[in-house]
């Protein structure tokens, strides 16, 4: 699935230059249309408890009592597309729309990785903050006693510049940068 995952960052500019076929450009825009349309549906449409425990059930997993978003089931990593095959309103949704099976793997991989992008994306964005939070470079570290020995050590030996290059420094933990960030204002 990587390869497509490419098509769609690499194929636009291979068009622009000449590399890419206008068929081949057209057909990677459609399989990702049809799996943002796959998503959206599946982000919209509920399941009720009848027509998904069964499924669950057989898989040994843990029944529900509600409706839910049919997105929060396929999510689960138990779970495969094929599992879902036969709820109705699912069925009926990727015969409608024509989506084939290339198209549901790519959602599939879209939505068992959803939850770790969002985090690491989160992550990234927080260093970015970090990044702008400086650090005097006469800065003692000795003066505060909530960081760990080994956080007081590196960091007066390596002298990061701001709060992102603290974080990146091995043996500064987590709360150690938290300290940092308390002391520091934010």
């Amino acid at each position: 699935m990587r390869q497509d995952n490419a098509d769609l960052r690499l194929t636009p500019k291979g068009f622009e230059i000449g590399l890419a076929s206008k068929e081949r450009m057209e057909r990677v825009l459609e399989k990702q249309r049809k799996t943002d349309l796959l998503i959206a549906f599946l982000e919209s449409t509920s399941v009720k408890p009848e027509e998904i425990n069964p499924i669950l059930g057989a898989k040994e997993l843990a029944l529900v009592s509600q409706s839910l978003k049919l997105f929060k089931v396929a999510t689960r990593p138990q779970l495969s597309f094929d599992d879902l095959k036969d709820i109705y309103s699912l069925k009926e949704f990727v015969d409608h729309n024509a989506i084939d099976a290339e198209i549901i793997e790519q959602a599939e991989i879209h939505l068992k990785y959803s939850g770790y992008i969002d985090k690491e994306k989160n992550n990234a964005d927080k260093l970015n903050r970090l990044e702008n939070v400086l650090i005097p470079s006469s800065f003692d570290y000795y003066k505060l006693n909530s960081l760990s020995i080994e956080a007081r050590q590196k960091l007066t030996k390596i002298k990061p510049t701001s709060i992102s290059q603290a974080s990146r420094i091995s043996g500064v933990s987590p709360s150690d940068i938290s300290v940092l960030l308390v002391y520091m204002g934010r």
